[in-house]
Parts: structure tokens; C-alpha cells; sequence
């Protein structure tokens, strides 16, 4: 079993409105165009941190601004690998610019963020647990 480490971020910005990303059904057919948070696998060798801010630039073009703070750890158990995702409280402010990666783009109030669907499971996992 191949163990793979994921680090996401729940991007707040300054109108208090958080980012999500509707990923594309092209670049994952797998898993459809589902709505996520910014995030990915890290690359050996590089700190948590810098991982993140890498993955948050490649799929947004934003800044991560501050320190984010961490708020959940996950378990990603499938057949062949184990995915631990950690997930952050970050700060971003900006103009979006998606990857190819995600095809459309929404700043919404937590209220909001919770009744959007379709949403990845996991990150529906994350803001079951967020009080705001």
C-alpha cells in the first residue's frame, strides 16, 4: 500500500467569503466535477507550508497570506494507497486564476459553502466539523 501525504486549504478573504473550486470532469473523470478546496499531494523534501502555498498558487494564482492554521486531519483509505490529508484555515485575497485543473470558481458564506453540491466528500467532512 503506497502512502501518500495531501495538504488542502480553506481559503477565507477579507469579506469573509471562502473559495471553493469545481473541479473538471476532463482533467478527473474519476471523480467528476465535484466542488473542492485548493490543495494536492506534497513533494518530498519540502515543508507542509510551502507544499501549500505551491499547490494554492498552481490551481488559483492567489497568495496565501499569514499563517494558516491547522483544523483537520483525514484518512483516505482505498485499495491500493492511504492518502492522510491535512486541511488549513488560510487567508487569500486577489483575482482567481484556475488551472486546468477546476473549471469554475465561487467565493460563498460558510452558510452558503454547506449547501453546495455536488461537494467532495472529505471536504464535506471538513465543514461538517467548522463552526464559525
Amino acid at each position: 500500500m503506497e502512502l501518500q501525504v495531501g495538504v488542502k486549504v480553506l481559503l477565507k478573504n477579507k469579506d469573509g467569503k471562502y473559495l471553493v473550486l469545481q473541479r473538471s470532469e476532463e482533467k478527473y473523470p474519476g471523480v467528476g466535477a465535484k466542488w473542492d478546496i485548493p490543495g494536492g499531494r506534497i513533494n518530498p523534501g519540502f515543508s507542509l507550508m510551502e507544499n501549500l502555498k505551491r499547490e494554492v498558487m498552481e490551481e488559483t494564482g492567489l497568495e496565501i497570506t499569514g499563517e494558516p492554521k491547522l483544523i483537520t486531519a483525514q484518512d483516505i483509505l482505498k485499495t491500493d494507497k492511504h492518502v492522510v490529508r491535512l486541511t488549513y484555515l488560510g487567508f487569500a485575497d486577489g483575482e482567481v486564476k484556475l488551472s486546468d485543473e477546476h473549471k469554475e470558481y465561487k467565493w460563498l458564506s460558510l452558510e452558503d459553502l454547506k449547501n453546495l453540491e455536488p461537494m467532495d466528500r472529505y471536504f464535506k467532512e471538513v465543514l461538517s466539523s467548522l463552526n464559525d
